[in-house]
């Protein structure tokens, strides 16, 4: 019997709730996907691309501060429908865009729905799976969500290339956000239905709230790790932003595999060669998470050494860098190095947090992380295209991204050496 009791009921939930990422996963790296037909069809700059990337993380920061009191505050089904609809909203924006600035206000739009709309669904997952499968869930949802990258990047250039040029993909995410605000919807008609019939079926406080006086708070460990926060994923998703126009640029990457059949059929071949295509390349970092972050953090659960995971990730994007930077080695190999940079240190880091600041100070020590990780997302990818536009070429933003690997370990260093101080926290498993 399907019934809000049973286990059927509470993973059809987890189902739905997890849709709720996969259109706004899609439609952030659709630009990135489709950035060698952006910079030729619609005459933009490098620089412009990335700032595409920018205004979505202006919005985010600021989304972050005011979202977790909304869904305090409305709940988890009104909010989530919100943030659903202004997703939405903001993919239409960008799809019918015919010029930059329309363009920007989109993904302005749609980045003040889409990190909030995380957030939701993380407390969507604490209130169905807490005390039961809530790791599998989030793992889940995660994997469901990361599947829209994987589909952006392999897919965006194919959809350009059949269906008339970069609107094509653009509408493409429009419509993947409208699956997951179909999602939405199916939730909240299930959600209503437990409420009604689960009495301890309560709403979970927002884990990424900021409450200001805890800041202050805030030991130099949680910096610690909200800076090297900021340097990794400064270096991961600011590059890929133009990685396929990197990877043609420089090696003559195709965008698009050549091969017989109708639409889904060069679908599936783009998948299973996606070594032979820039945006196939460029998601091989997403694709190793996918496979492996479940085992990485079963790892980290298990042995501890979250420190000495972070200072090993940092330290193996440098030689990736300047492998893409400084020779011709096809970046197959650099790329998989990123790969298990983009497995080990989130893996550790992010259920460092708790570890490091006191249990009333969490929802704003992962609130401010995020915030101030944004602040690189804002600021980066501009760069990253910046210094393409400047150089004609991009070994400067090569130098960069290696740069911040550098700076990371520095960070992850510091906190090695500050948990060592207090006991070790860190490094400790379960075993």
């Amino acid at each position: 019997m399907f019934h809000p009791v049973h286990r059927t009921y509470r993973f059809t939930v987890l189902f739905f709730a997890s849709l709720l990422t996969f259109g706004s996963y899609f439609a952030y790296d659709i630009i990135g996907a489709l950035a060698p037909s952006l910079v030729e069809d619609l005459g933009a700059g490098r620089g412009t691309i990335g700032g595409f990337y920018t205004a979505y993380s202006v919005a985010a920061i600021l989304a972050v501060f005011g979202g977790g009191f909304l869904i305090d505050r409305l709940g988890t089904r009104r909010s989530s429908m919100l943030f659903s609809l202004l997703v939405l909203s903001g993919a239409v924006v960008v799809a019918l865009a015919k010029t930059v600035p329309m363009l920007m206000v989109g993904r302005f739009i749609f980045g003040a729905g889409a990190e909030p709309l995380v957030v939701a669904q993380s407390a969507i997952l604490a209130r169905w799976f807490k005390n039961k499968e809530i790791a599998l869930a989030f793992g889940i949802a995660l994997t469901v969500s990361r599947l829209g990258t994987l589909f952006a990047f392999n897919t965006g250039e194919l959809i350009a290339d059949a269906f008339g040029g970069y609107h094509a993909g653009l509408w493409a995410a429009v419509i993947f956000c409208g699956v997951s605000l179909f999602g939405n919807v199916v939730y909240v008609l299930l959600d209503r239905r437990g409420e009604k019939v689960l009495p301890d079926l309560q709403e979970s406080g927002n884990e990424e709230k900021i409450t200001f006086g805890d800041i202050a708070k805030l030991k130099p460990s949680f910096w610690y790790v909200t800076m090297l926060c900021v340097t990794f994923y400064s270096a991961i998703f600011p590059f890929t932003a133009l990685s396929t126009d990197f990877f043609t640029d420089k090696w003559g990457v195709q965008r698009v595999t050549e091969s017989g059949g109708g639409f889904l059929s060069q679908v599936f071949f783009s998948f299973t060669h996606m070594f032979q295509t820039a945006g196939g390349l460029s998601s091989i970092i997403i694709f190793a998470s996918m496979i492996f972050a479940p085992f990485a953090g079963h790892l980290v659960d298990r042995v501890g050494r979250r420190a000495t995971m972070m200072v090993v990730g940092s330290i193996l994007m440098v030689p990736a860098y300047l492998m893409l930077g400084l020779t011709d080695i096809y970046p197959v190999l650099p790329m998989i190095i990123l790969g298990a940079a983009f497995v080990l240190v989130p893996a550790a880091m992010w259920p460092a947090i708790p570890l490091v600041v006191k249990d009333e100070h969490t929802g704003t020590a992962f609130g401010l992380c995020t915030a101030v990780q944004n602040i690189g997302l804002a600021l980066f990818p501009f760069l990253n295209g910046l210094l393409r536009d400047t150089t004609d070429g991009y070994t400067a933003s090569m130098m960069m991204f290696a740069s911040l690997g550098l700076v990371g370990l520095v960070f992850a260093l510091l906190l090695k050496r500050s948990d060592r101080d207090v006991g070790g926290v860190l490094e400790r498993g379960s075993t």
